[in-house]
């Protein structure tokens, strides 16, 4: 781990092959006090030395600042660990053939170690001359003096990165309370744990394992999917993998870098990670032995104590997450699909184009009571086109019970459609209001009820509302209007008020938008202001394919709880009668 420790003070410290004000600083004051032509800050990479502090080197050198280990007096002050005099580099037989005589002029050289706080050495300050020379004990005295302070330089350096850490660290552990405990199923669940550990300090990759009876099952982002994830998608308990073990035997296992991931798991297991270009990993056991947590990064890695404590603690949050997110998938197995039953498959219109969203409620049963339906009606001769009928409605609640309802409501008005004459949307509503009086279904629902009738070259929209949020209607000119009427009372409030049809032509390339109003509802903001923006956002985007304009419509209703299920069926003209 010395080396590694040592790779990451360096990585800390912030300073590559690039020119640093105060590195150079410390260049320059060894040049004036020694009298030398050439003096770097040369820090040690893994396979090169780079020079952040620099002064008097020739090109090309001076524009690259590194080199190559062959041409690296530095790397011997850092396997020693002490200074390293040397008046003719020519005669000693440590450097008599290293490539920096001929091609840096390196004769002469004087470099003392530059350390961290925890005794790394991390490079040298050095003092070149092009001849040979005597360095005399008050040279030497002034070098070491001004080696002391730029060692200084880089520990603060190094320590307030750690302090930017920590501080990322907590806000880390604030985000991933926050952020995992809204996921909804596992495969959000990982998608919101790497999009928590994304830039260019953070690790390559993470997984997350589920335990699935004697072994492991990989949960996998459908969007982010690594090759080795569909080709090794389980793992058994005895298996020669980091994760294994970790389940295995309960504790933390982590492998600093890929010497350590040869020397102890299988071949399969190295294969794997190498065909991921990973390094190191990090693999933390959840409670209650859900399952295992893997962080890996493409290079070594030195883990620091609080980065651990860190990342167990996110450990945490994932199981919590996991432990509700199979009971939810246990709870909601059936009704999901008692759900997905009762959602209807649109039908192939000429001249229409149609798609619908349904969104479940993220809490309680995560099915509820919103529903979209359409479907022809029986052709009436001599027409050549069957009329279409729409609807969107929303019963109260959105548990199973509401989506029950649900289901009985839509059969109810598609019974009552069908068994009028003249395929009232008013006159079902009316019909369905009857069965509320009589019939056990709850407090009520609201709905929008619709006709579209082929009309010599256009189509006709006949409508009624029974206290639902208006439909959004866009124009072929990009307008978008609000189709207010509606009838005041709610599904089910019996009033003996009637119910009323209203009618409007649709053009070709008109945009018809119905919807329940968890698409619009908000805490704590206006649901008016809200059906606005959704009408704005139709007028924007509503060139777009309709799938495309769906999820343009929805987005950012992951993001937050949503406390009511969404609904929407968004129909477009492509062409009048046929």
């Amino acid at each position: 781990m010395g080396e590694l420790g040592r790779l990451e003070a360096l990585r800390l410290a912030g300073l590559t092959a690039a020119a640093d004000r105060g590195m150079d600083r410390f260049a320059r004051l060894v040049a004036r006090l020694l009298r030398v032509p050439v003096s770097l800050v040369s820090l040690l990479e893994a396979d090169r030395q780079v020079f952040p502090g620099m002064i008097g080197l020739a090109e090309p050198w001076a524009a690259r600042r590194e080199t190559p280990l062959s041409h690296s007096f530095c790397q011997h002050v850092v396997f020693d660990g002490r200074p390293l005099i040397l008046n003719d580099t020519r005669t000693h037989p440590r450097t008599c053939a290293s490539l920096a005589i001929p091609d840096l002029q390196v004769i002469a050289y004087a470099g003392m170690p530059l350390t961290d706080a925890d005794g790394h050495v991390l490079g040298s300050l050095c003092a070149i001359d092009h001849e040979p020379r005597e360095w005399t004990a008050d040279e030497l005295q002034d070098l070491e003096d001004l080696t002391a302070a730029c060692s200084v330089e880089l520990r603060l350096r190094i320590a307030t990165e750690l302090i930017r850490q920590d501080r990322d660290h907590a806000g880390l552990l604030l985000r991933a309370s926050v952020e995992l405990g809204h996921s909804r199923g596992l495969t959000d669940l990982t998608r919101r744990l790497r999009n928590l550990f994304r830039g260019p300090a953070e690790p390559s990759f993470v997984g997350l394992l589920i335990a699935d009876g004697r072994g492991l099952r990989r949960v996998v982002d459908p969007d982010d999917v690594r090759p080795v994830e569909t080709a090794i998608d389980r793992l058994d308990l005895d298996a020669g993998f980091p994760s294994a073990l970790a389940m295995r035997e309960r504790r933390t296992v982590f492998v600093p870098d890929h010497e350590a991931l040869v020397a102890g798991f299988s071949p399969e297991a190295v294969a794997g990670y190498d065909s991921l270009g990973l390094r190191s990993v990090l693999c933390v056991p959840l409670p209650g032995g859900r399952g295992v947590l893997t962080w890996c990064w493409s290079r070594p890695h030195a883990l620091a104590l609080t980065e651990e404590a860190v990342l167990t603690a996110v450990a945490g949050y994932v199981s919590q997450a996991v432990e509700r997110t199979l009971f939810v998938e246990n709870r909601l197995s059936t009704a999901e699909q008692l759900q997905a039953a009762m959602l209807t498959e649109l039908p192939d219109v000429p001249g229409l184009d149609m798609a619908a969203l349904y969104l479940p409620a993220t809490d309680q049963d995560m099915v509820g009571g919103d529903w979209y339906d359409a479907y022809l009606l029986p052709p009436l001769p001599p027409a050549p086109q069957r009329a279409l009928m729409l609807s969107v409605g929303d019963v109260i609640g959105h548990d199973v019970r509401a989506a029950t309802v649900m289901g009985q409501v839509r059969s109810m008005l598609r019974q009552a459609t069908l068994g009028h004459p003249a395929h009232s949307p008013a006159a079902a509503l009316d019909a369905v209001d009857s069965a509320f009086d009589v019939l056990p279904l709850g407090p009520g629902a609201t709905a929008v009820h619709a006709r579209l009738d082929p009309d010599g070259g256009r189509w006709r929209l006949t409508w009624s509302n029974a206290g639902h949020p208006p439909p959004l209607l866009r124009t072929p000119d990009g307008s978008v209007s609000a189709l207010g009427e509606h009838d005041l009372l709610l599904l089910g409030a019996s009033s003996g008020l009637a119910r009323h049809d209203h009618t409007h032509e649709l053009p070709r390339d008109s945009v018809l938008l119905l919807y329940t109003d968890g698409l619009v509802e908000r805490r704590d903001d206006d649901i008016d202001a809200s059906i606005r923006q959704t009408a704005s956002t139709l007028a924007t985007y509503g060139d777009q394919p309709l799938p495309q304009l769906l999820e343009t419509l929805s987005r950012g209703l992951s993001k937050v709880p949503q406390r009511d299920d969404v609904a929407v069926l968004v129909i477009r003209v492509t062409e009048g009668e046929r």
